[in-house]
Order: C-alpha cells, then sequence, then structure tokens
C-alpha cells in the first residue's frame, strides 16, 4: 500500500536531496498488506479468517452454543482441506470455489456457510503471489465482489439476524485486497463495482452494534482501499468520487485501534500525488485528529498518523501551513524519541519539509528540542533513519540562528562520518547540512579541530551535486580563514594537542590567503608541522603533508619554479650568429676533440665571470692563443658558445645534462636554467632520485625545487617503492629551504 512514500532520490529540492524509503508490501496483523518498509515491531504474518475467528472464539464468552458448535465444525472441515501441488492443479479448485459463490449468494444459513469457507479457500490461495493470476483468470473477482454485498434476508433470516454476518463481506474484502498486490489486477477489480461495497463497509459501524465481526469488516474493506489505490492515481480519485474519503476519516475516531490505523493507512494512500484528495481530507476536518493521534502512545497508531500528514504537506505548502495552525509541530517533535523507529523517520522527513515552509519555522524547530533527538539518529543502526535525520538537519542548518546549535550540541562529527555512506542521498544530506554549517564562523575552527576538513578533501562522493556541495563548502571556509577566525586557529596551532594542530595546519594550508602564509607557516610554526607529517610513518599522515605542501607552494606560485630562464646577471654582448666558430676578427682559439673553434673574447669577457677570470686573471689561457677544452664534447661546446653568441638555444634531452655541467663549469646562469628546465621535463617516478643527485652535485637550484615538488606531488606512485623514505629523508632539508625561501618571498615577486 501506498501507506508512507517519500520523494524520488534524484528530485533536487533546495539544494538537498529528500529521502525515499524503499516501497515494499509486507503483512501485519491490523491490515490486509501493507506497503510500508517498517512496522518491524509488528508481527509479519496476516491472520487467517479462520485465525481470527478462533481467537475471537476464545476471547468472547458472549457468543451462542450454536455458533460455536458451528464454528468448532468449520474449522475442522479446513483442517481437511486438500493441498494442491502445482497451479495447473489449481485451476480446477479455484472455478470450484468460484461456483460456489455464485450459487451462495443468499441469507440462507448453509449458503453463508458455504461462501464463507469458499472465500476462506480462495483467500489462502491468494496469499501466495504466484497464484493469484491463477485465482483471477477462474473468474473469482465478480464473485467476490457480490459478496460485499449483503443478500435479502430470506425466510431464516425473519428474526433480523443474518447468518456468518459480517464474516462473508469480510473474508470477500480481505481476499480482494490479496488479489490487488498486483498492480495488474486493481483496474479489473475496480470494473467489476467493487468500490462502491467497499465505501458502503466502511459506514457499517453506523447501522450496527459496535462488535468485533462489524470491525473486522470495517478494517479488511479500509485495507482493500489501500491497496486498489496503491501507485494508481485514476483509483485513487475513483475513491473519492465513490464517497470514500468522509467516512475514512470519520473512522480516524473509532473506538477499534485497528481500524484507526486501516483508515489511517487508506488515507495516507489516497493523499499521496493527489491534491484533490489531500484538499478534501482537510476539508472533511481530518487535521485535528490527526493530531491527536500523533500523541497516542501505541506506536502503530502515531506511525499512520505521521504518515498522512507527511503526504498530505508534500508539495502542498497550503496544507503545511494548516497542518502547523493545527498545533502538529510539537507532537511531530516528540516523534522523534518514539520507540518506534519507523515513526521517528517519519518525524525527521516532516520536519525537513517543515523547515522548508520559512525562517520562523526552522528556528522554532530547534527552539522546541529537535537538535538533539535528530543528532542522536545521525548514529543509529538504521540507514534510512540517518538519512532522514541528516534531511532534517541539513534544513535546519540553512538558518544562521541554528548553525551555531546544531555544532554545539555535537552533530559535526556524525555528519562528517555520513560522508563515507556508500547511499548517495544520505551523503549528500550529510554534507548539504555541513554546507550550512560552515556558513557560521563559529562552527569553523570545530570543523578543522575535528579533521573536517580533510574529510571533505578526501571523501568519494558518489554524484556529482554531492561533490559540489563539497567544493562549496570548502570555498565558505576558505572565505572565513581571517580575522578572529584565523586567530582562534593559530592559538590552537601553537597551544592545542598535537594531532590538533597537524589538523590546523593542513587545513590553512589548503585555506589560508596567500598574504597569510608567512604569518601561519613561518611565523608561527606551521612548516614544521606539516615537515613533521612528511617524516611520519603514518602512510595517511605523509600523504597529508605531502598534499598539503603542494597546495602551499602553489598559492605561493611556485609550482613551476623554472617555467623561463631568468635575464642575466650581468650585461650581455651578443655578437650573433653569424659569428659562431668564425675565424673573422677571432682572437682566440679552443682546441675541441682536436679541432679548432674560433671565439672572440669580447664576447667571452661578457659572458660570465668564469671567462673573466680566465682572460683577466693570472690563468695561463690569458696569453694563450689556443685554450685546449679536455672535458666538454664538441657539440655541447658548441652549443654553449652558441648560447653565448646569441642569448638563447633549444637544448634537447641528449645534450641537456652534459650542458646543464659545462654552464655550470663555466657559470652561465642564464643557460644552466635553460638545461635545468628541459631535463626538469623528463622528472619520472623512476629517475627522480637520481636527478635530485643531479641538482646537487651541479647546484642545479630549480632542478632541486622541480624534484621536491614532484616528489609531492607523485606521493601516491613514489610511496610505494622501497627507497621512498630515504628519500624523504634527503630532501628534507632543501624542502625546507625551498619553503621558506617561497613563503617569505614577497607575493608580488611572482607578478
Amino acid at each position: 500500500m501506498e501507506r508512507r512514500h517519500f520523494f524520488p532520490l534524484q528530485v533536487k529540492h533546495s539544494n538537498i536531496y529528500i529521502p525515499k524509503l524503499p516501497r515494499t508490501r509486507t503483512t501485519h496483523t491490523y491490515c490486509t498488506v501493507s506497503h510500508s518498509p517498517t512496522h518491524h515491531h509488528s508481527s509479519q504474518s496476516t491472520l487467517s479468517p479462520m485465525e481470527n475467528q478462533a481467537k475471537r472464539s476464545k476471547q468472547s464468552s458472549s457468543s451462542s452454543g450454536s455458533r460455536r458448535s458451528l464454528k468448532r465444525k468449520l474449522d475442522e472441515d479446513f483442517e481437511d482441506d486438500r493441498k494442491v501441488s502445482s497451479h495447473e492443479d489449481l485451476a480446477p479448485e479455484v472455478r470450484t470455489q468460484v461456483e460456489i459463490l455464485e450459487s451462495t449468494f443468499s441469507s440462507t444459513e448453509a449458503d453463508r456457510a458455504s461462501a464463507k469457507r469458499a472465500i476462506h479457500v480462495l483467500s489462502e490461495l491468494a496469499k501466495n503471489e504466484e497464484i493469484v493470476n491463477v485465482v483471477v483468470d477462474c473468474g473469482a473477482v465478480p464473485a467476490l465482489v457480490k459478496h460485499l454485498q449483503v443478500p435479502s434476508l430470506g425466510i431464516e433470516g425473519d428474526g433480523g439476524e443474518m447468518p456468518y454476518e459480517h464474516e462473508v463481506e469480510k473474508g470477500s474484502a480481505f481476499t480482494l485486497g490479496l488479489l490487488a498486490i498486483k498492480p495488474e489486477h486493481q483496474q479489473l477489480i475496480v470494473d467489476a463495482g467493487a468500490l462502491p461495497h467497499l465505501v458502503d463497509l466502511l459506514k457499517r459501524h453506523r447501522n450496527a452494534q459496535n462488535s468485533r465481526a462489524v470491525n473486522g469488516v470495517i478494517r479488511r474493506a479500509a485495507d482493500a482501499i489501500t491497496n486498489l489505490a496503491h501507485e494508481n492515481s485514476s483509483i485513487k480519485s475513483r475513491v473519492r468520487i465513490e464517497g470514500g474519503i468522509p467516512p475514512l476519516v470519520e473512522l480516524l475516531e473509532f473506538v477499534d485501534s485497528k481500524v484507526q490505523r486501516a483508515a489511517a493507512g487508506a488515507l495516507r494512500t489516497l493523499a499521496f500525488k493527489n491534491d484533490e484528495n489531500k484538499n478534501q481530507i482537510v476539508e472533511c476536518n481530518a487535521l485535528p485528529i490527526l493530531i491527536l493521534m500523533l500523541r497516542s502512545e501505541d506506536t502503530a497508531i502515531h506511525y499512520e498518523a505521521v504518515g498522512v500528514i507527511g503526504n498530505l504537506v508534500h508539495s502542498s505548502p497550503h496544507i503545511k501551513k494548516d497542518v502547523l495552525l493545527a498545533g502538529a509541530l510539537q507532537p511531530v517533535i516528540g516523534l522523534l524519541s518514539s520507540s518506534c523507529s519507523e515513526s521517528q523517520r517519519e518525524a525527521a522527513l516532516l520536519l525537513g519539509q517543515f523547515a522548508a515552509t520559512d525562517t520562523d519555522c526552522k528556528i522554532h524547530i530547534v527552539q522546541r528540542g529537535a537538535v538533539p533527538p535528530l543528532i542522536e539518529m545521525l548514529e543509529s543502526p538504521d540507514a534510512q533513519l540517518r538519512e532522514m535525520s541528516a534531511f532534517a538537519l541539513g534544513r535546519l542548518a540553512q538558518d544562521t540562528h541554528n548553525q551555531a546549535g546544531i555544532a554545539h550540541c555535537g552533530g559535526i562529527i556524525p555528519l562528517l562520518k555520513l560522508l563515507d555512506s556508500k547511499n548517495g542521498s544520505l551523503q549528500h544530506n550529510a554534507a548539504f547540512a555541513l554546507y550550512g554549517l560552515a556558513d557560521n564562523e563559529d562552527n569553523v575552527a570545530d570543523l578543522v579541530k575535528v579533521g573536517g576538513v580533510q574529510m571533505l578533501q578526501d571523501g568519494e562522493f558518489i554524484v556529482q551535486p554531492t561533490r559540489d556541495c563539497v567544493a562549496k563548502t570548502l570555498k565558505r571556509l576558505e572565505e572565513k580563514i581571517h580575522g578572529r577566525v584565523l586567530g582562534y586557529l593559530l592559538y590552537l596551532m601553537r597551544v592545542g594537542e598535537k594531532v590538533i594542530q597537524k589538523r590546523v595546519a593542513l587545513a590553512l594550508a589548503h585555506l589560508c590567503s596567500p598574504d597569510d602564509q608567512k604569518t601561519i607557516f613561518i611565523d608561527n610554526n606551521g612548516l614544521e608541522l606539516l615537515l613533521e607529517l612528511l617524516e611520519s610513518t603514518n602512510l595517511k599522515h605523509q600523504r597529508d603533508g605531502s598534499v598539503a605542501l603542494c597546495k602551499l607552494a602553489n598559492k605561493a606560485s611556485s609550482l613551476s619554479p623554472i617555467d623561463a630562464a631568468p635575464p642575466s646577471p650581468t650585461p650581455q654582448v651578443y655578437l650573433g650568429e653569424q659569428y659562431v666558430n668564425n675565424s673573422t676578427l677571432s682572437d682566440v682559439t679552443f682546441l675541441v676533440e682536436g679541432k679548432r673553434f674560433y671565439a672572440h673574447r669580447i664576447c667571452l669577457l661578457a659572458s660570465s665571470d668564469a671567462f673573466r677570470a680566465m682572460f683577466d686573471g693570472g690563468y695561463r689561457e690569458r696569453d694563450a692563443k689556443d685554450i685546449e677544452i679536455p672535458n666538454i664534447p664538441w657539440n655541447v661546446f658548441e652549443l654553449m658558445m652558441r648560447y653565448i653568441y646569441t642569448g638563447s638555444v633549444d637544448v634537447n634531452m641528449d645534450v641537456a645534462q652534459d650542458l646543464l655541467r659545462a654552464a655550470d663549469q663555466y657559470l652561465l646562469e642564464g643557460l644552466k636554467r635553460l638545461c635545468e628546465y628541459a631535463i626538469a621535463q623528463d622528472i619520472s617516478v623512476e629517475n627522480v632520485s637520481l636527478m635530485f643527485e643531479l641538482s646537487e652535485a651541479f647546484n642545479a637550484l630549480s632542478l632541486r625545487n622541480a624534484c621536491i615538488l614532484f616528489i609531492l606531488e607523485k606521493f601516491d606512485k613514489l610511496s610505494v617503492m622501497p627507497w621512498y623514505s630515504h628519500l624523504i629523508q634527503r630532501i628534507l632539508p632543501e624542502t625546507r629551504t625551498y619553503f621558506v625561501r617561497a613563503l617569505t618571498r614577497p607575493i608580488q615577486a611572482d607578478l
């Protein structure tokens, strides 16, 4: 039955997914078949008419001796019913019972007894969904519909009492409800004329003294209507047209609690996604009694009541307003502490819907004590309960006045834990609630202290809207890292427990402004905290430290430190390409691999301190005509000279390392940077250790920085290498030096 439905998972409303409970069909002692996913506290099997009859016989001593005798006889007969082994064998049995029903529509005791027995056989068969089609195909529906009516009293009924009064009709309604479990049979039953008769049965108590039999037939009629209207919009409307809603509302005040529950279940189904039905239910003055039912100590009653109200207010703002004006808020909040988890779920969802009404309603919900039980529900083993409480808290957290209160009551940690859920809507609702809490600067430090920033960054989020929501939350936190918020975080980073200090440092690496980096990481020791994480034996800590340092380097505009060669430290004189290895006006010759290379002193003197020392100092090369170059290959020397004469050269990987060695030897910083840049493009997981050694050998600062950043960026790939921990220890001093220089350098220097 459409006892209580929730909105589809992927329907987005006010930036939050509204929870959906699975629609399952279970049976209960008080209704025919329920499509409710819950009521675990109830029995999961329906008593057959025979069992109900036996139960009533034990409880009532006022029945006549003849009736008790006849019931015992029928019970014995039912026990002798033969069992059939296959569906094919059942068809003759079903047709036999249908024929009995068609031939026994009279008020005689024999016919009524036969009809009751035939209906019982059909109902037992119909409890098996695999057999339902056989029952329907053999023509049971018209016969059962016929027996929803009371035959005219004959001679035996002159005394005014109908044999098996109400019981045949009850059995027919019960069996039709079972057949209606299959949607394809719903319209067939309605077309056979069942609805008017079922509506009449709802009114039977008006003309008869209340008894178990009367209560039973009313309850089965309500249950049958529920099953017929399940997810069938046209039948829902037909029930209204046939006048079914007023008697159902009237039955909410019935003395028998099972009848109340059945009537509420039918109204819940009829109200779902049917505005005309909703309006008529409200016009019939159902709200006051439904709100009274919310306060019932009978968990099944308040569960049904909150379900009806939930379906009434869904997508109906005017009814939502009426429900609040009728006083529903406090009893719904009270249900959050119910012993019935189903009622708790319904109440949480309903509060989430109420919270969308206006700001005042959000505040009232919190003021009236809803937050503590909602937070407690976040840690329930029931996933749907967690989902609905997160939904409600997400709505409440969009109000400024509520945000600090939810955090103060302990909502942050359980919401963060839900980010690990494999349920997409639960995950999203938790993320949306955290987005609201992050809007209050008083909550920022609390989120940071418990590692919330890392959990938001590391979470594996199932749907894109959740990823978008988390990104907005981190952005919102970033916007608040200044002033007193930053001051308090720095205080925690100085005096808090070590684990909190490191969480603060990690969060600030991701969230702080570049303007505050020096204050945080140099002046307040934040850099050392991150480097300690890098040295940790805990892989997660190492990774967090690496990611944070990368982010810090990126903010310092140092992620690509060797993207271009710097200007030469001394004024350059470029003779031009045409003078490279040209004897014209040459005044010095180099011997490289036995070959002469013609050069010009004036160009060499302007290029570097090494050549100035060679020609102006006390070296023997000063006056030599031919200068031997023993340790540089011809092609490398030619490229070096080409750079000296033109100021540029194309560096390929084949010669980059040899050219770097030559540039370092002759103090050609510009050429050295070009070589470092080319070599850095070839850094890999396999060679980064060798590259770092190369940078140290030739004091290649830019290459060394590139290696450091590569090691930090590629943590996941490098950390599995056996030599990783040794590599980290080697680069640690240089990493510290790099970040100190990067974080103390004026930001404008990068522009």
